[in-house]
């Protein structure tokens, strides 16, 4: 792990209220807990979250320019939600399913990913600044044409994950798993991979390895 990386965490009280939630005109929704419970996109053109807890909460619909600020998701659900055009500061995401969510044209920054389900993930085209993926189920996300700064992706599985024109220089893949990585030697400049992961790159370029 990066120790030059520091996420700063959501800023919550020490305690808020837990309340059922019910759909505001203006979409603004602050110092509460929202638990066991379903949010829908319906009737509400933007969303914008400041200092919310969502505690075993599942999401459903187009969520697309939401602004999130302090919030901390646990054990939620947002699988083939659309965030795109979003802008999301000092968030965690922990045992979170977001399986086929669309982050894309968004910016994320201090954004934490812990033990999440990120499978079939969208985030090109995005602006991710000192954002850690940890233990994270990444299977065929796509990170096309993004700007990373301070991106930190430890012990996940990356497998086929798409990273084309997306600058890795900085981020260190030597933990995670993968067979196949659609990305270009360009791209791979300045990041850091272990022996095994190297020797595998060079076979995709069709160097054959001779032990000596």
């Amino acid at each position: 792990m990066s120790k030059s990386l520091t996420i700063k965490k959501p800023k919550l009280p020490p305690e808020l209220p837990i309340k059922d939630f019910e759909q505001l005109e203006d979409g603004y929704y602050d110092n509460v807990t929202y638990k066991n419970c379903v949010i829908s996109s319906d009737g509400i053109d933007r969303f914008r979250f400041d200092q919310v807890i969502f505690d075993h909460v599942t999401f459903e619909g187009d969520f697309s320019s939401v602004d999130i600020t302090d919030c901390f998701f646990d054990h939620c659900d947002l699988s083939n939600v659309e965030l795109s055009k979003s802008s999301i500061h000092r968030a965690e995401f922990k045992q979170s399913k977001l399986t086929g969510v669309s982050m894309a044209e968004s910016t994320l920054e201090n954004v934490l990913f812990d033990n999440c389900q990120l499978n079939f993930s969208a985030f090109g085209y995005s602006k991710l600044k000192q954002v850690r993926f940890t233990e994270c189920a990444m299977k065929s996300s796509d990170f096309y044409e993004c700007k990373f700064e301070k991106v930190d992706i430890q012990q996940s599985d990356i497998n086929e994950t798409n990273f084309s024109n997306t600058k890795l220089v900085g981020v260190d893949l030597s933990t995670c798993r993968f067979e196949e990585l659609q990305v270009s030697l360009e791209s791979m400049r300045g990041c850091t991979v272990s022996t095994e992961q190297a020797l595998g790159f060079a076979r995709l370029m069709g160097l054959e390895i001779k032990d000596i």
